[in-house]
């Protein structure tokens, strides 16, 4: 769709080369009024992506979602211009783009709308968003997201947990923050405190996907049976043994084989548990997430034996 020129209220013509070459030498980060929207956003955005933040300073959202994208403009080093546009000054401007919340972020590429996003999305999201428009530089560091991420491959919960405790203290109102950090303090070894965060979320996210996703692993953890318990099982080739087995390996995290053992037992004794294995099978599916490979694979894996 055209950008609106607030000024004329006419659709943005092509500029001439000498006013997009002026735009470009703009600094990454600009605050946009009526005395340079054409030359910034419109001209400018024929050369360089813009991306215009339209905040208010009474939006606590606005608050944390801008520092985010200053760094990111910053970090991209010109990729595009990150145009800031206060509504409260410039209601003209305002009610020209359609603004009817804050924060809304608009991607104006070639004098065109290309995108657009409302709320705060985490930092993460952010990156993938305009990584589908803009190539982000090599030497691009992580987002904290991914630092967390990292630290819970390698083994190292309590980065994991103290980068989602400063997550979603800055940022309260991302629910997500709070499951993660249930989930680092789970793989840290603080069940306790990973149901307590759990049971803290409002009430229409706790079911959420990934929600439920580390409460079902919580419960595998209390369910599984101890290094002792498993210890007595050897040896054992009933249902309830090859069961009990798969449970610990699922709550290791040792998904794979968990559900390959699942899968095998649910072949060998469907009845056993009243059908427990496929029942267990699907909570395990719920801990991966829809998206995971295994769940993928191991879906279809029990459709096909059932069907």
């Amino acid at each position: 769709m055209p950008i609106i020129d607030p000024n004329s209220g006419q659709p943005l013509t092509s500029p001439d080369s000498s006013e997009t070459n002026a735009a470009a030498s703009a600094d990454v980060i600009v605050d946009i009024d009526m005395s340079n929207f054409q030359q910034v956003v419109l001209e400018g955005s024929m050369q360089t992506p813009v991306l215009l933040d339209c905040w208010a300073p009474w939006c606590e959202p606005c608050k944390n979602l801008m520092p985010v994208l200053e760094k990111l403009a910053r970090e991209y080093n010109g990729a595009f211009i990150l145009a800031k546009l206060n509504i409260d000054e410039h209601q003209q401007i305002a009610a020209q783009l359609g603004i009817r919340s804050v924060p809304d972020v608009k991607l104006i590429m070639q004098g065109q709308l290309f995108d657009e996003f409302q709320g705060v999305l985490p930092e993460k999201q952010i990156r993938e968003w305009l990584a589908k428009y803009i190539q982000a530089p090599e030497d691009a560091p992580q987002s904290p997201e991914e630092q967390a991420q990292a630290a819970l491959d390698a083994g190292d919960a309590t980065t994991a947990r103290g980068i989602f405790e400063q997550l979603s203290q800055a940022h309260p109102d991302h629910v997500d923050y709070r499951i993660d950090l249930a989930g680092a303090l789970l793989a840290e070894g603080n069940p306790d405190r990973a149901r307590a965060v759990l049971d803290g979320l409002p009430p229409e996210d706790r079911d959420a996907p990934k929600a439920r996703g580390v409460r079902a692993r919580l419960e595998f953890g209390e369910e599984a049976p101890s290094a002792e318990a498993l210890a007595a099982l050897e040896g054992r080739d009933d249902s309830e043994a090859h069961y009990l087995r798969a449970l610990r390996q699922v709550a290791d995290g040792n998904y794979e084989a968990g559900l390959d053992a699942l899968l095998k037992l649910m072949q060998r004794d469907r009845a056993y548990g009243d059908d427990l294995a496929r029942k267990t099978l699907l909570r395990v599916f719920d801990a991966l997430g829809a998206d995971h490979p295994l769940t993928v694979t191991y879906r279809r894996r029990l459709f096909a034996m059932m069907y």
